[in-house]
């Protein structure tokens, strides 16, 4: 059986729990980026992040020679496509030493938080749920009368 209960309450009971556990976890969270092994590899072949700007650079002189061909657009956004994945792939991302402790609450704060707030967002509006069980058994009942009735009447307009 469901509790009823403000619905604001768990929403920001949910929104404060989730913001509190990412600013524990982002406190804890060490982001780097190095410039040593930089870049992107495609197969046997490495791009250096210089290499990587390249492309953008000879997408850019093809636009404005052509007058902006759509070919040259394409050519200029992959570009800035491998600019900004070669960022992320040069990111590292290091947890610093936590205990037990630490991390089991850092977790039920953010699923815990990103739960309540799912239930409150996803749930069924409340003109449309029914109170009582009966209430929902007997709303079945109508959908499907509902749907004999309209049965039917396809059935006497094919004859």
């Amino acid at each position: 059986m469901e509790k009823k209960g403000n619905e604001l309450l768990q929403f920001l009971g949910g929104l404060a729990m989730l913001v509190v556990g990412l600013f524990i976890l982002s406190q804890k969270v060490v982001v780097s980026s190095g410039f040593f092994g930089a870049g992107i590899w495609f197969g046997s072949f490495h791009m250096n992040n210089g290499l990587i700007m390249i492309p953008f650079i000879i997408g850019i002189v093809w636009m404005f020679a052509s007058g902006g061909s759509f070919l040259s657009k394409v050519f200029t956004g992959l570009g800035v496509l491998l600019i900004i994945v070669s960022i992320i792939i040069s990111t590292r991302i290091h947890l610093i030493h936590l205990s037990l402790y630490e991390w089991i609450l850092i977790l039920v704060l953010i699923f815990g938080g990103a739960g309540l707030l799912a239930r409150v967002l996803f749930a069924m509006p409340k003109k449309n749920r029914p109170e009582k069980e009966e209430d929902r058994k007997a709303i079945e009942v109508q959908d499907k009368m509902l749907e004999i009735e309209e049965e039917i009447e396809r059935i006497k307009k094919e004859q």
